[in-house]
């Protein structure tokens, strides 16, 4: 029987990579599924504050096993924005294209692209924080490239490639992506806790 673990999102594109990713060691399970229609809110200023926001309103309220995660992408040449606020970056939650469009605007005329995308997990396992953290550095594009991914993935090209990650499958992102190499640890904990 595989474990229930709870994964403390709706987000079906983070969920998609995440199951991917932890196949069948664990059943996992969605805030829809246990019930919870709150919207959790990530008032934290950095990833780490984010990630432990939701996965600790779901072990007290609900006292499961679960892991909450936040990321962003980190440009340099912004001082680090859009950060925590990746997601609502332009204004709107969730709008992709202005965000984009807000990023490559910001950087008209800008020589260093240089940025990364990072992925912050907090597990909260039988009332004990666990955190893995999963980067990848890479370079802003100066336009939109592909139609795979979500988020910023058509302007961010990883270091060592010459396509972006939405021209990648989900395979090849899964193999490389800020929020894989966050999961690897992930995933490892849980195998020795079995």
């Amino acid at each position: 029987m595989p474990l229930k673990l709870v994964f403390a999102t709706n987000n079906r594109h983070k969920l998609e990579e995440v199951s991917h990713k932890i196949g069948d060691h664990f059943e996992l399970l969605t805030l829809n599924d246990i019930g919870c229609m709150e919207d959790i809110e990530e008032p934290g200023s950095t990833f780490e504050e984010n990630a432990a926001i939701k996965s600790k309103y779901i072990y007290d309220k609900y006292h499961l096993n679960c892991f909450g995660d936040d990321s962003g992408l980190v440009v340099d040449a912004l001082n680090g924005e859009p950060g925590v606020y990746s997601a609502r970056y332009a204004g709107e939650h969730g709008n992709h294209a202005a965000n984009i469009k807000k990023v490559l605007t910001r950087l008209e005329g800008v020589e260093n692209r240089k940025a990364r995308f990072v992925t912050v997990i907090s597990l909260m396992w039988e009332g004990k924080e666990h955190v893995f953290k999963g980067v990848v550095e890479g370079t802003i594009r100066h336009k939109i490239s592909g139609i795979g991914g979500f988020g910023y993935d058509p302007i961010f090209q990883p270091d060592g490639y010459d396509i972006t990650f939405a021209e990648m499958s989900m395979d090849e992102k899964n193999k490389i992506s800020h929020r894989a190499r966050a999961l690897e640890k992930l995933i490892s904990f849980l195998k020795n806790i079995k």
